[in-house]
């Protein structure tokens, strides 16, 4: 008798179990193929001057009202959080392609759920194109 009252506690308690456990299934899913993301959430650069890039990039994100959360050159990160009536938040890697060239990619997020329209990332990075053609011409 007192296994039966334990056996029905267990199986009650699994079955509350899922429905508590956080889902970041929601943060993973996109309507989109990664082939695509990928295609306009990232950009080449002809620099290998890791630094300089990863400065521009706070500039740039700062020059579009983000505010910089955390920022690691060893790592080649920086996540930064837009707090204009909504919250978009943006991690930008920056690492090497090749032997002439850095790769700078960007992924977003609204409200935890990945951003998959290209006009955000296509407004990042003309502004962060823009920027590097200043920073390459020493133009303040």
């Amino acid at each position: 008798m007192k296994s039966a009252g334990c056996s029905v506690l267990l199986v009650a308690l699994a079955a509350l179990t899922p429905g508590c456990a956080p889902s970041t299934k929601a943060v993973m899913e996109t309507s989109q193929s990664a082939v695509a993301l990928r295609s306009f959430q990232q950009r080449a650069f002809d620099t290998t001057n890791k630094e300089t890039t990863l400065r521009t990039v706070i500039s740039t994100l700062q020059d579009l009202s983000f505010v910089v959360d955390k920022a690691d050159l060893d790592l080649g990160t920086v996540s930064a959080t837009k707090l204009s009536g909504y919250q978009l938040r943006i991690t930008v890697t920056v690492r090497p392609r090749g032997t002439t060239q850095l790769l700078v990619r960007a992924n977003a997020q609204y409200m935890d759920q990945a951003v998959e329209d290209p006009k955000p990332y296509q407004d990042f990075f003309i502004a962060l194109e823009k920027s590097m053609f200043l920073t390459a011409h020493q133009v303040d």
